[in-house]
């Protein structure tokens, strides 16, 4: 159970300077959302937006860092 608890503060812990950085600095991550790939569709009687590229990103930068932090 204690790795289980280290595991959940760390993932708490950065999604709180995630979220600190988006509400401090928004320009970090003003490209988020606009990648190629990404499809947005808006017409008058709404909006349908689906991040592809940008969630295949996160995807590959979550599983680079959770391989490297299970190899130390």
């Amino acid at each position: 159970m204690n790795g289980i608890a280290k595991l959940l503060i760390a993932a708490g812990a950065a999604l709180v300077l995630v979220g600190v950085a988006l509400a401090w600095a928004p320009w970090l991550f003003s490209w988020f959302g606009r990648l190629p790939g990404d499809i947005r569709i808006q017409r008058s009687g709404g909006s349908f937006y689906f991040p592809i590229t940008s969630m295949l990103l996160v995807s590959v930068v979550l599983s680079v860092v959770i391989n490297l932090w299970l190899r130390r």
